[in-house]
């Protein structure tokens, strides 16, 4: 792996905000972000993301390469959650295998934010439509992991839990806040960009020079939940932690070899490998508290969040793009 490309990522701003969130809490510090601001922030950031990414859908169109990134992105929303229920199942029951799946077969959306602001310090373009496919990748898992529930679990634990309310499951898996702000700001974007293009030209201060700091104060709150989640590595256990570890670049290599079949230039590739490789640590818990009470949320949340997280925002960015350097050409 580049050396140079760990140490850009390491030693960007962002980066080094979710280092000092961590440090915070090792060194037992009072520093706390109050609890608006996060979720302010992170609206900001799936708004901004979302304006761009529709504003650059509207001037590439919807080509073939766009339609078929897309339906790569949904057979990997589809495909990661069943083949990782298959491994998770050897060692944990049903409800907790299948939480876990869905968390890995969803994706984090600021880890691929995170991977556009690396791309954009190493002056590499990519596509606005990439936004389309973060997008269309975080809810087929939830549904997933519920019909890995229904078709494993014991009869005597289905014909005695109450049933499934698939509306509510179908409104938290499509209609939550994270996905109608990426989704709505998608289009407004599109919609702007066609109709309004001054409009959105009075919008690039906001969603532009606010960018990185606020990625970076988002990542310092970041920082210290994941560190507070790392605690509870114990009840994770060895094979939770190796498979937390290890699923995201066996992902992100098998999103490599799709990347490379598409011809998707170096940038596309890279982000296409951040989707595969992400886990979900807000969309997924908040379904599988609901739909799957059985499940331990401290296995599917502390390994997703205090574990492939830190891992992808610090080691697995720049690994996949030496991987994406390797082995797909320079446009």
């Amino acid at each position: 792996m580049n050396s140079t490309l760990v140490l850009q990522n390491l030693l960007s701003p962002p980066v080094l905000f979710f280092a000092l969130g961590v440090i915070s809490v090792l060194v037992r510090s009072d520093l706390e972000i109050p609890a608006p601001l996060p979720k302010l922030f992170s609206f900001y950031l799936l708004l901004s993301i979302g304006l761009k990414g529709g504003m650059e859908l509207q001037h590439s169109g919807l080509d073939r390469l766009v339609l078929l990134t897309i339906a790569a992105s949904l057979a990997m929303a589809l495909l990661i959650p069943i083949t990782s229920f298959l491994v998770l199942r050897t060692r944990f029951d049903t409800y907790n295998a299948a939480a876990v799946a869905a968390a890995y077969g969803s994706i984090s959306a600021v880890t691929f934010i995170t991977a556009e602001t690396f791309l954009g310090a190493l002056d590499i373009h990519f596509d606005g439509f990439m936004v389309a496919a973060l997008a269309l990748m975080e809810s087929p898992a939830i549904i997933i992991g519920l019909l890995l529930v229904r078709l494993n679990a014991p009869r005597q634990d289905q014909a005695g839990g109450p049933g499934l309310r698939w509306g509510a499951l179908l409104h938290e898996a499509f209609l939550n806040s994270s996905v109608l702000v990426l989704v709505g700001s998608l289009l407004i974007g599109l919609l702007s960009s066609a109709f309004s293009p001054s409009g959105m030209v009075k919008m690039e201060p906001f969603t532009d020079k606010l960018f990185y700091g606020a990625l970076s104060f988002f990542l310092l709150d970041m920082g210290i939940v994941a560190a507070q989640r790392l605690r509870e590595l114990r009840a994770a256990g060895t094979f939770l932690i190796s498979f937390a570890l290890l699923a995201p670049p066996l992902h992100a290599a098998l999103g490599l070899v799709i990347a490379r079949v598409l011809q998707l230039p170096q940038g596309d590739a890279l982000l296409f490998m951040v989707l595969c490789a992400s886990a979900s640590y807000i969309a997924v818990p908040a379904a599988m508290r609901m739909t799957v009470p059985q499940a331990n949320p401290s296995l599917y949340i502390t390994s997703s969040l205090g574990l492939t997280f830190p891992f992808n925002i610090v080691v697995g960015i720049p690994l996949y793009m030496a991987a994406v350097q390797r082995f797909i050409p320079a446009s």
